[in-house]
This record gives C-alpha cells, sequence and structure tokens, in this order.
C-alpha cells in the first residue's frame, strides 16, 4: 500500500488544466482588485506626493 502511495505521489507531472484555469482566473481577479485600488483617490494622490517628494530631491 505504502509503494502505491509512493508512485502515485511520484507520477504527479504538474498541474492540470483546470488548476491552472483556476490559478489564472485567481490571478486576473487579484489583478483588478490591485488596479482598482491604485486607481483611488487616496492611493493616487499618495503616490503623487511620493513621486513629486522623490522628484525634488534630485
Amino acid at each position: 500500500m505504502i509503494r502505491k502511495l509512493r508512485q502515485l505521489v511520484r507520477d504527479d507531472a504538474g498541474m492540470t488544466t483546470a488548476e491552472y484555469a483556476v490559478g489564472t482566473i485567481a490571478a486576473v481577479a487579484f489583478a483588478a482588485v490591485l488596479y482598482k485600488v491604485v486607481q483611488s483617490g487616496v492611493v493616487q494622490s499618495a503616490l503623487t506626493a511620493i513621486i513629486q517628494s522623490a522628484l525634488h530631491t534630485l
């Protein structure tokens, strides 16, 4: 029985197509949420302030 379990674990060649699809959908959903956060007014003003501060120190 242990031999069969070891063989099953060793025969795993990687993710299947369904796992790739789920991973891709999760990555796209995360990117969409991140895009919405970056597009918010608070984050944009904070990023602008950081960039302006960095440019003024040069």
